[in-house]
């Protein structure tokens, strides 16, 4: 009966915070593995642009005519729709 409380307790962060930080990450990384070349992707620092080439580790993001940058893989936050970036 000592250990109930324990056990509750182990059982309450299971659920509410490394369950749902599971399910984000493989969400994110599923998101990560449907990128492809013309997707307009966000990173982390709020760079903004369309993905040119796609690496094992890095993409290259076209942030302006002409302008490409590298950018790791995991610092790509979210996809935007087809479009949101038209000035590129």
């Amino acid at each position: 009966m000592q250990f109930a409380p324990l056990m509750i307790l182990v059982v309450v962060f299971y659920f509410l915070l490394i369950r749902p930080q599971m399910k984000r990450t493989k969400e994110h990384r599923q998101m990560l593995d449907k990128v492809a070349k013309g997707d307009e992707v966000v990173a982390s620092g709020g760079l903004a642009g369309r993905v040119t080439g796609i690496g094992e580790a890095y993409l290259t993001v076209e942030i302006a005519d002409g302008v490409n940058v590298k950018i790791q893989k995991q610092a790509i936050t979210s996809v935007l729709p087809k479009g949101t970036l038209k000035n590129l």
